[in-house]
């Protein structure tokens, strides 16, 4: 049962790191006008990442000060999600596993 939560817990922040790298690409080909807005799927897409990403960048953007139209908020956000992912997760469902088993 302990390591069903951990892969649970596992799997969602990969998830989360995907959906802001997706985004971040996305928001990077609109602005050097690769593609663009008219698309309907790729508008839909955009927009669903930014959905989810902005709650995950707010706290970031509030913080990070404007660096010249960079926005280095998903490199931010993916150092901890990397860093949680990595060494956080497991350290805090070692107990967990070893209490529940495996």
């Amino acid at each position: 049962m302990g390591m069903f939560l951990f892969q649970i817990v596992e799997g969602l922040l990969s998830l989360m790191m995907l959906v802001i790298i997706v985004n971040a690409v996305l928001s990077w080909l609109f602005a050097f006008d690769i593609i663009n807005h008219r698309n309907r799927f790729v508008n839909s897409i955009a927009t669903f990442t930014d959905r989810l990403c902005w709650p995950m960048l707010a706290p970031f953007r509030k913080i990070v000060p404007n660096l010249g139209g960079i926005d280095i908020t998903p490199v931010i956000a993916l150092l901890i999600l990397g860093a949680a992912h990595n060494y956080l997760v497991p350290w805090l469902f070692r107990p967990v596993i070893d209490a529940l088993g495996g």
